[in-house]
């Protein structure tokens, strides 16, 4: 299996089989986020503790396998890590996404950002980089308590 047909079976899987689609108990962050041309809803769910740990990360929403499969392997890779990290790893992901040929992040681990590299083939198409980053703009605004729905259109 070479490297293309990886992160196409990574994607479809976290598209058919999403991680953390459900609402977190006891959330203390969220926000929403809408890409209305391609129809990606999102509502992102952060339970923080009391040392800016994300105890516990989710996701509701609907749209296209990619905004599914990176909105999950968002939920995934933020769990666990503290705001500081996650805001990092969310700015090397926006990165890789539109200009940056891999991710320098020292707050993942290898088969991270194996998952995350996944998504990197969206750059080629410039409509689905709006899908590959909903989530992750959403994760940002709830971090920020944000309370503007985040729209990948003016």
């Amino acid at each position: 299996m070479n490297l293309k047909e990886l992160y196409q079976e990574i994607i479809l899987e976290h598209g058919k089989n999403p991680r953390n689609l459900r609402k977190t108990e006891d959330f203390n962050k969220d926000a929403k986020g809408n890409n209305p041309l391609c129809g990606d809803n999102v509502h992102v769910y952060l339970k923080l503790n009391g040392q800016r740990i994300v105890e516990d990360i989710s996701f509701e929403g609907s749209g296209c396998a990619i905004s599914m499969a990176s909105a999950s392997i968002m939920t995934d890779l933020i769990k666990g890590k503290n705001e500081n990290e996650a805001k990092e790893i969310v700015e090397d992901f926006l990165g890789m996404i539109k200009e940056n040929p891999e991710l320098k992040s020292e707050n993942l681990k290898e088969d991270e950002k194996t998952k995350l590299m996944c998504l990197s083939g969206v750059k080629q198409y410039p409509m689905r980089v709006k899908c590959a980053t909903l989530s992750w703009h959403t994760l940002v605004s709830a971090f920020d308590n944000k309370t503007d729905e985040v729209k990948t259109e003016n």
